[in-house]
């Protein structure tokens, strides 16, 4: 995976773990349009406080990403820090400083050693190169088990235009946003009003609808840089149709991200979408889906394949969406389980209990009041998320 202009590099830092990579570089040739969404978190990490100052701007050059820290509330010292690293990346490669984002993730409340830094960054940019993107994919990881990569190509009024996407997550994922980096890289030529509107409209669809625990972190950031080196017809307000491809195909890798990051959630088992159908509005519809998705005690219910619709609709109650009890129906992929409010009994339980054994499968509440829908995308609990969890830090 390779996009035109830029190069990308992952070393062996030893910021917390060793013999890993948990360093990562990601350099455009040229000054790019930059955009990018952050944690909605009050709680923000140093590195975040410092990349939504300088991208007012709407450029960047680099990205300085790091696992095993996040330098999350560690204070003013934090804050020199993320400073520090960015101008170590400035130095070596002969760019503004101004231009470096900054990205972390890891332990939160820790103090962030330099020396790792100092002695890893100069091999870093040393080690740059046109198909060092995999290597930046693992190097974010922290408890994935898999590297998430997203990869289009599209023609914009006969050029064609590549798009690169990678991101890491797995568990305190609720966004707006959770413990989730994602970073695209296209050659596209495009202006930075369109830009951040595609990138935002794309989160709100994609990442603000997945959920493994309901947490949300302090560090999650996305961020789109667009280097111009494919020479496409600028895509701006007077390029409708280059602005729907372009639109489409984010949107598109967006998605396919979002499902890796709830696939890859801390010991999932299932990939569980939960559709929310017949609501009064799309806001009522998605609070439903969201309270639904993210009931622990219908998550432990999905692992243990047990068709316990009682727990779902007692989730749908607390929700705050308007709902008439004895107007719900409940299915498991096409088969029901409830209807006006009432269990269809033990025959319908255990088709739905089949369903159950699936890897994916879809939970579909009609609320028969409206035409408001909305759809969310989260995993089961299983005894691996206590374990990772209880272990993260020993």
């Amino acid at each position: 995976m390779q996009i035109k202009g830029f190069t990308a590099a992952a070393v062996k830092a030893g910021i917390r773990y060793q013999d890993r990579l948990d360093l990562g570089l990601i350099f455009s040739e040229v000054p790019a349009v930059a955009a990018g969404v952050f944690t909605t978190n009050k709680v923000k990490a140093a590195p975040l406080l410092l990349d939504m100052e300088r991208l007012g701007k709407g450029q960047a050059q680099a990205v300085l990403v790091n696992s095993g820290n996040a330098n999350a509330c560690t204070g003013n010292e934090g804050k020199r820090m993320a400073r520090e690293t960015s101008a170590m990346v400035a130095r070596q490669l002969g760019m503004d400083e101004g231009l470096v984002q900054v990205a972390s993730t890891g332990v939160i409340g820790q103090a962030l050693d330099l020396k790792p830094f100092e002695e890893a960054v100069p091999r870093l940019v040393a080690s740059l190169a046109a198909d060092g993107f995999d290597d930046v994919a693992r190097a974010i990881m922290t408890t994935d088990t898999v590297p998430k990569s997203s990869f289009r190509q599209i023609n914009i009024d006969g050029t064609e235009v590549s798009l690169l996407a990678i991101a890491k997550g797995s568990g305190m994922i609720m966004p707006d946003m959770a413990t989730m980096l994602c970073f695209l890289m296209t050659d596209a030529q495009i202006v930075y009003p369109e830009l951040q509107a595609i990138i935002r409209t794309s989160v709100d669809g994609t990442f603000n609808r997945i959920t493994v625990d309901g947490d949300t972190s302090t560090n999650d950031m996305v961020l789109a840089l667009a280097n111009g080196a494919a020479g496409n017809r600028w895509i701006d307000e007077d390029n409708p149709d280059g602005r729907e491809s372009f639109a489409a195909a984010v949107m598109a890798m967006f998605k396919d991200l979002a499902l890796q990051i709830v696939a890859d959630g801390e010991g999932a088992t299932k990939l569980v979408t939960v559709r929310v159908v017949g609501a009064r509005d799309d806001e009522g519809a998605m609070r439903a889906a969201q309270t639904i998705a993210n009931s622990s005690l219908v998550k432990t219910a999905f692992f243990g394949e047990d068709a316990n619709w009682g727990r779902i609709i007692a989730a749908l109650g607390r929700s705050g969406c308007y709902l008439d009890p004895d107007r719900v129906a409940i299915y498991f992929d096409e088969v029901q389980m409830v209807r006006d409010g009432v269990g269809l009994g033990d025959k319908a339980e255990e088709a739905c209990s089949s369903v159950l054994r699936q890897d994916h499968f879809t939970v579909t509440v009609d609320l028969q009041d409206g035409s408001g829908t909305a759809e969310v995308y989260t995993c089961d609990f299983s005894l691996d998320y206590v374990r990772i969890n209880a272990d993260y830090r020993s």
